[in-house]
């Protein structure tokens, strides 16, 4: 499957989110999403630009949800972040971290946020709320779907952008004076994973 996203800071949580509900936006989840980045020791997906992740999303109500996913190397047409992914749901996120570890690969970045996703017509729109760094919002569909998600929500188009988490958080960082917490290891003061495999 193809993924075609932009992700951009967003000012006003409140006011993005009433602007696409009146748009007629639907909402498709709201919980937990945490992100298990794996790799070789010696960084061979990295330099690839490929993503092995563990994906598990968790409703308030405690229902959990796993997948496996694959995602290959980042194109940039039209000014648009492209890559072709594919997944699969797995049982338990536990049992594929135990296989994966021994296979060789290693966790090399925890990311945990609070989701809100919504459908837009054929577009998916998620504000996303990290332990500390500005709430982001990721568009993904078509290109003309997401220029529409955009303008229905009020939000300035020059702050959508193909970059990487990592990029947000430098941001965060020098605009604040503070480090962004991606994770609730980070919230606590544990800078073990690489900012860059954001």
């Amino acid at each position: 499957m193809r993924e075609t996203e932009l992700k951009g800071v967003v000012p006003d949580l409140d006011v993005a989110r009433r602007a696409l509900l009146d748009a007629g936006a639907h909402a498709t989840f709201t919980g937990a999403l945490i992100d298990w980045r794996y790799d070789t020791p010696d960084l061979r997906l990295r330099t690839r630009d490929e993503v092995l992740r563990v994906r598990v999303t968790r409703t308030y109500g405690g229902s959990e949800r796993a997948c496996l996913d694959f995602k290959g190397p980042t194109s940039y047409p039209d000014g648009y972040k492209v890559r072709e992914e594919i997944g699969t749901d797995v049982q338990s996120a536990a049992t594929i971290d135990a296989i994966l570890r021994g296979l060789g690969y290693v966790v090399c970045r925890e990311i945990e946020r609070e989701v809100e996703v919504y459908a837009l017509d054929e577009t998916v729109v998620r504000f996303e709320r990290y332990p500390r760094m500005d709430v982001l919002c990721e568009v993904e569909g078509e290109p003309a779907g997401i220029e529409r998600a955009i303008v229905r929500m009020g939000l300035d188009r020059s702050s959508f952008t193909v970059e990487r988490l990592s990029d947000f958080a430098r941001r965060f960082e020098a605009r604040t004076g503070q480090r962004a917490a991606l994770s609730a290891r980070e919230l606590a003061g544990d800078y073990t994973y690489r900012l860059d495999d954001a």
